[in-house]
């Protein structure tokens, strides 16, 4: 992804692409009738645009752009052919952009309304209140590829490794790596259920079911671990865990933070996949909706941040094969936070070998190492 295009889904929560449903509506809802005359797809971008700045939506003119191009079936505006720019559109089409455009008047993410998201050229179906990836966390995903590149290479290892991801959201971490890894194997949990519902699904539709297990599992809990032991030793752990600083939290943006109104799940049903049967955990179910569009826990880490990466920290020794490493993606004030952290905890084996900055040159992700017994 551009650098631009990443500028512009820190402020605007990202762009989708076509083939999403729009399943959730709000109760609260009042329409914003078009201006009379009001036919094409500029005419429909420009009254958008011009609504949106006025109630401050962030990024007006993008906003609208992406919720017009959805309905037409194009991933953005500039790629809708010329004239389907300046023909006229059905009145359902009219009426859809209509419904899409008041929930981002509603400052939900353009993640939930238009059904989907690309992440490192995956299409994944996203629905709230599951964690939506953030840019970031695709270069967290690029960097372990490097790694693994070049440490098959120079010790000319056949195979794949195996992964466990820890917060799996929406599946994101996990099934960017098998695509690009062919031979590795993934064990993906999440405590929530609509996480792992979600993962299920996004697994299903990129056809990579056969090497991931989702488990349904909170790390947090003592003697969690013992539940993944069937599996063997991992070679990697990696997680973009909630890292926020308690205090934070009220900090962040409307497009996370609230949600004004009260929402109900689509009666629509799934559409039928072909070449995966459904697992149990794919059951689509009604999930509990709370006072945000994402859900807090999957953000909140505490006082300090640290809560559930000292978690992950703590288990990794019993799960690691000798000299498996850790990924993290973290807040910038937790290289040093977890660096003290680990120096303190000399019987665990762990330490900190490489912080990488982000696109905003940041230092965001941290490459823990075992080394001992």
């Amino acid at each position: 992804m551009e650098l631009w295009g990443r500028m512009l889904w820190t402020l605007l929560s990202g762009p989708g692409r076509r083939g999403g449903t729009w399943g959730w509506a709000f109760s609260s809802w009042q329409p914003h009738s078009p201006l009379a005359g009001l036919s094409s797809a500029t005419e429909l971008v420009s009254h958008w645009t011009g609504v949106f700045e006025k109630r401050g939506i962030p990024e007006a003119r993008e906003s609208s752009e992406y919720i017009v191009a959805h309905v037409l079936g194009a991933k953005t505006f500039q790629s809708l052919r010329p004239v389907l720019r300046t023909q006229p559109l059905t009145p359902q089409q009219l009426k859809c952009i209509q419904e899409l455009s008041s929930h981002r008047l509603q400052r939900m993410p353009l993640q939930y309304i238009l059904g989907e998201w690309d992440f490192r050229g995956l299409n994944l179906k996203m629905v709230p209140p599951v964690f939506i990836p953030r840019p970031e966390t695709e270069e967290l995903v690029e960097w372990l590829l490097e790694e693994v590149a070049q440490r098959s290479h120079a010790v000319g290892a056949q195979g794949g490794p195996l992964i466990l991801e820890v917060g799996c959201g929406s599946g994101a971490i996990s099934l960017g790596l098998l695509s690009k890894l062919p031979q590795s194997r993934v064990i993906a949990v999440d405590k929530e259920a609509a996480a792992i519902s979600l993962t299920c699904e996004n697994a299903q539709r990129l056809q990579l079911q056969d090497r991931i297990w989702i488990v349904p599992l909170d790390v947090t809990l003592e003697g969690s671990w013992t539940h993944l032991l069937p599996w063997g030793p991992v070679d990697l752990i990696i997680s973009n865990p909630p890292y926020v600083f308690h205090q934070d939290m009220e900090q962040l943006a409307p497009e996370i933070r609230r949600l004004s109104g009260v929402v109900r799940a689509s009666s629509r049903p799934p559409r039928p996949r072909t070449g995966a049967a459904k697992q149990p955990c794919c059951e689509e179910t009604l999930m509990p909706w709370s006072c945000h569009y994402e859900d807090p826990v999957a953000l909140d880490g505490g006082e300090e941040g640290m809560d559930v990466i000292t978690h992950i920290l703590a288990l990794a020794p019993q799960l690691l094969k000798d000299c498996g490493s850790i990924y993290l993606e973290v807040d910038p004030r937790h290289p040093e936070l977890v660096s003290s952290w680990l120096q303190s905890h000399p019987d665990l084996y762990l330490h900190l070998v490489a912080v990488r900055r982000d696109f905003c040159g940041k230092p965001r992700f941290l490459h823990i190492e075992r080394s001992g017994p």
